[in-house]
């Protein structure tokens, strides 16, 4: 009789996870697979700075037995194919409402977009991380109309401070929905099983795999204790 084949695993949507995490991945697939950071560049005159840090620098033995791969490219300007799917999520309220719940009460997700400890830059003031993240928690933001080529034309030098705070809120959107779409592209072309410990994250690429007709495997491993 054929042996059923053990399924491999994406991680989603960082390129790290708790090791907690990755234990329990690794009962469930035969590998785990690992994004580099996602370092977007917007416009051809912006862009992100990568973290090189990898999972593989503190598993070093998984790396060697080949139970966890790293090393995904998810960085740079986004691809028509991309940008295409990222202003599908931007312009489906379904998904914008999920967001904009998660952004207001999962502090997982507001971690991954905002670091609290750090003041950020809106026009030109520098406001304290809390601060910033309470005024994008107001409803408005969820209201108001967003695709890509607004967050691009916010992406500039002496914007006021609402349109500061406006570009910070849109590119939380790009950055939430470009690390969910590169998800599916590498769960396709690699024949890879999604996997995430984020609920905020695991609704919103549900949400996208439905409106899409994406294929809908997705696994959610609850945290407890950790």
């Amino acid at each position: 009789m054929k042996q059923l084949r053990i399924p491999q695993g994406l991680f989603y949507p960082f390129h790290l996870c708790h090791p907690e995490t990755l234990a329990r991945l690794l009962t469930r697939f035969a590998t785990v697979h690992f994004r580099d950071f996602m370092a977007l560049q917007l416009t051809p005159m912006s862009g992100m700075t990568a973290f090189p840090d990898r999972m593989g620098m503190s598993f070093p033995d998984l790396i060697a037995s080949g139970r966890l791969r790293q090393g995904h490219d998810v960085s740079g300007p986004l691809s028509p194919t991309v940008a295409a799917a990222v202003d599908r999520d931007l312009c489906d309220p379904l998904w914008r409402s999920c967001f904009h719940r998660a952004l207001c009460q999962d502090r997982r997700l507001q971690r991954g977009l905002f670091e609290p400890a750090h003041s950020l830059r809106i026009g030109d003031s520098l406001v304290p991380g809390p601060v910033a993240l309470l005024h994008l928690m107001d409803d408005s933001f969820r209201q108001e109309d967003y695709d890509l080529a607004k967050v691009r034309g916010l992406c500039r030098n002496n914007v006021t401070r609402e349109e500061g705070y406006r570009f910070e809120y849109g590119l939380a959107l790009v950055k939430t929905s470009a690390a969910l779409v590169y998800t599916q592209t590498l769960a396709l072309v690699l024949q890879l099983q999604p996997a995430t410990d984020s609920p905020a994250h695991f609704a919103l690429y549900a949400q996208s795999c439905a409106r899409e007709n994406w294929p809908s495997t997705n696994h959610l491993l609850v945290r407890t204790g950790y």
